[in-house]
């Protein structure tokens, strides 16, 4: 009988790291929830590459983008992380970070279509080349339901990109859309009377606002997947659900879209969707919001008007009634 002896220097099967994950491993970098540290000791990538990884990864610190008032101080990352819409997932903002857990995001694309210089599908790595790279910035971040929060945003900036693009003349609005996978979002079969794939726009005038900004990363690190990894739109000065997470799909259009909270209470949630202090929510003030600092009684402080943004974004609007709707 031949028996076998195993060398010293071989290792299980088990063990060996697969093609794609070879092959991907700056994905990997971006899209897993474990830390670099944790990715290195547990030996899925050597350190020297891990290191040079994350230079890439470094966003220049934007000075113009920062926020001085001691009423909104820095939201700490293990909040602004554990308290998430994400309603394909889980109504529960607290439920969601251990609800994606088993989404495994792998290859992200971006289709961009519609009226643009050129219909294209491009990856995370590929919409951040185009736009010129990353930069941070620290936006004040105002929750429609009245909460607010102060986050270190990764990414670039829309307009960045939209140029690059170059979308026709006739393009006057910008689509963004959501994945549409009931297997990943397990929620959604739950809620068979919402209008999905979650979809939101804004005017093209207002995408090319320099405020407007694509977020692939938070406080120094990547996008966490209930924060809408990989890649999700931010625009400061309107309520959050105008800042689609997952973006899958670009669209530049010669009609207005209507986005899921629209079509779904067109009394609630209008188009526009600016902070506005003075125009209440059918059912709750807009006046005031509560921090989000972790007390079991969050402080209140006065809502600014455009989030606090009025200087830089009031001049889209200067014909708009901003009593009317959202």
């Amino acid at each position: 009988m031949f028996i076998r002896v195993k060398k010293s220097w071989e290792i299980p099967e088990s063990l060996v790291t697969s093609e794609e994950v070879y092959l991907n491993r700056r994905r990997l970098l971006q899209v897993s929830g474990l830390g670099v540290a944790g990715l290195v000791s547990g030996g899925l990538i050597p350190e020297a590459w891990a290191k040079e990884e994350l230079k890439k990864l470094e966003a220049r610190k934007n000075p113009a983008f920062k926020i001085e008032d001691p009423q909104r101080p820095l939201t700490k990352e293990s909040l602004a992380t554990s308290y998430n819409n994400f309603y394909e997932f889980s109504l529960d903002k607290d439920e969601v970070q251990d609800k994606v857990k088993s989404w495994t995001l792998g290859p992200w694309k971006v289709e961009i279509s519609g009226l643009a210089g050129a219909n294209k599908t491009l990856d995370v790595d590929g919409l951040t080349s185009l736009a010129g790279g990353l930069e941070e910035r620290i936006y004040r971040f105002r929750c429609v339901e009245a909460w607010s929060m102060v986050v270190p945003w990764t990414g670039f900036p829309l307009a960045e990109l939209i140029k690059k693009l170059k979308p026709s003349s006739k393009a006057k609005f910008v689509k963004f859309q959501s994945f549409d996978d009931r297997k990943i979002g397990t929620n959604m079969n739950k809620l068979p009377y919402y209008p999905w794939p979650y979809t939101e726009g804004l005017t093209l005038e207002e995408a090319l606002h320099p405020l407007a900004f694509i977020a692939t990363g938070m406080y120094g690190k990547a996008l966490p997947k209930q924060n809408g990894a990989p890649i999700r739109l931010i625009v400061p000065w309107k309520y959050g659900f105008k800042s689609i997470k997952s973006i899958v799909k670009m669209e530049f259009t010669e009609t207005r879209p209507v986005g899921l909270w629209e079509k779904l209470a067109p009394k609630e949630y209008g188009f526009y969707a600016n902070v506005n202090p003075q125009k209440a929510h059918p059912r709750w003030s807009q006046s005031s919001e509560r921090v989000l600092d972790g007390k079991l009684f969050p402080t209140k402080i006065p809502t600014l008007l455009f989030n606090g943004y009025e200087k830089e974004v009031a001049g889209l609007y200067k014909n708009l009634d901003l009593n009317l709707n959202y």
